[in-house]
């Protein structure tokens, strides 16, 4: 499976760790009064979908970057990336990620 880094081009799978919904982005405020609720909800619960899903890939045996890639879980086509902090800064702005 070759993934297409934003910066670097294509680049096998085998570079990658995996760590999971790309949800994990959107970690709740610790502060909240519901913290302890919305932690465990956030650390436990997680879908795990047949079809497009955005994922969690961290670049270990590259550049070390993190990236948000959306593949299709039935097929494993990769439809694209993007990297990790660019789709949260365009969370924290407010846009759509």
């Amino acid at each position: 499976m070759l993934i297409p880094h934003p910066l670097l081009g294509l680049r096998d799978s085998e570079e990658f760790s995996y760590l999971g919904d790309a949800t994990l982005l959107e970690r709740p405020d610790g502060m909240a009064a519901d913290a302890p609720q919305r932690f465990y909800e956030y650390q436990h619960l997680r879908d795990n979908p047949a079809g497009v899903h955005r994922e969690l890939w961290f670049h270990e045996q590259g550049d070390r970057s993190w990236l948000v890639v959306t593949r299709n879980t039935v097929t494993h086509e990769i439809l694209g990336a993007e990297l990790a902090r660019d789709v949260k800064l365009a969370m924290l702005k407010g846009g759509a990620a």
